[in-house]
């Protein structure tokens, strides 16, 4: 919408039964004052071929399963299903009514993207399937003859984020506690999720324009968890007059590669990027919200 453009969005069930659950309710809240939401449809389902007959000029596929995501029990075939359910035909109707492109969202879970150690080796069975999705969007959009992108997300953080380390570590400072870094030497890309969202956005209209790489990787601080911390805790700190007090956990296990990040600087990429202010919305969600 800031951007000029006009925002069809899905959802899976109604929008009523996101509303209880948060941060992902106020996140939906907000979706439906900007967007067109469309409830009770999902990839490839009947609903979702009607909206594709609406000649849509880019199709983003950000959603994927990921329930359990770090867990041995993950449903990593079923993952894969639900991800690309139809594609074909739902790629087929975009080269028969004219849409000029897919993008679809990856992640640095998968193998074979960014830059670090062990760079084919997946992290969880969630990287494997979103891999493969991938590889079975890639596969269709060439046989049918459809401009496809790929955005690959490193780790967002920021105002109604996941429940994660960024929200564990407010929840620890507005209540005079220390938060503990359990992994502070892997190297890992968090970037601002307003960043990511420009960086998107410019993407979704290079691809549309047929300008774009084939694949993106916006990038935000690359550093270890620890220096990331200690990042997060002066800004935040400064801001809000806290303490901000970190510790750190014993790193002796590496599960998963060592070093994983993105290859692509996400400011210079999109441009009049501010990030004091981006810090300070960080502050102020810490402050206005109830941890």
């Amino acid at each position: 919408m800031e951007a000029g453009h006009e925002l069809t969005c899905t959802l899976q069930g109604a929008l009523g039964s996101y509303f209880g659950v948060q941060p992902r309710g106020e996140r939906v809240r907000r979706l439906a004052l900007l967007a067109n939401v469309h409830e009770g449809t999902s990839f490839g389902d009947l609903n979702f071929l009607r909206l594709v007959d609406g000649r849509p000029d880019v199709i983003a596929h950000h959603g994927a399963l990921v329930k359990n995501y770090r867990s041995p029990d993950f449903d990593l075939l079923g993952a894969v299903a639900a991800n690309t359910r139809n594609c074909r035909e739902v790629l087929t109707r975009m080269a028969s009514v004219g849409s000029s492109a897919l993008v679809i969202s990856g992640t640095l879970f998968e193998p074979r993207e960014g830059l670090g150690t062990e760079p084919d080796t997946p992290i969880t069975a969630y990287g494997v399937s979103k891999g493969l999705t991938s590889d079975i969007f890639r596969w269709y959009a060439r046989e049918v003859g459809i401009r496809m992108g790929k955005f690959v997300m490193p780790n967002p953080f920021g105002p109604l984020e996941e429940e994660r380390f960024c929200r564990y570590a407010y929840q620890c400072w507005l209540s005079g506690e220390v938060a503990t870094v359990n992994f502070p030497a892997y190297v890992r890309d968090n970037i601002h999720v307003g960043l990511l969202a420009r960086a998107y956005v410019r993407y979704l209209e290079d691809t549309a324009a047929g300008t774009s790489p084939h694949t993106i990787g916006p990038s935000g601080y690359v550093e270890t968890q620890a220096n990331f911390a200690q990042r997060l805790s002066r800004e935040v700190g400064t801001r809000l007059g806290l303490r901000c007090e970190l510790a750190y956990a014993e790193h002796i296990r590496f599960d998963e590669p060592r070093i994983r990040v993105n290859a692509t600087d996400g400011a210079m990429y999109v441009g009049n990027w501010h990030e004091e202010r981006a810090w300070d919305e960080v502050a102020e969600h810490v402050r206005l919200s109830s941890y």
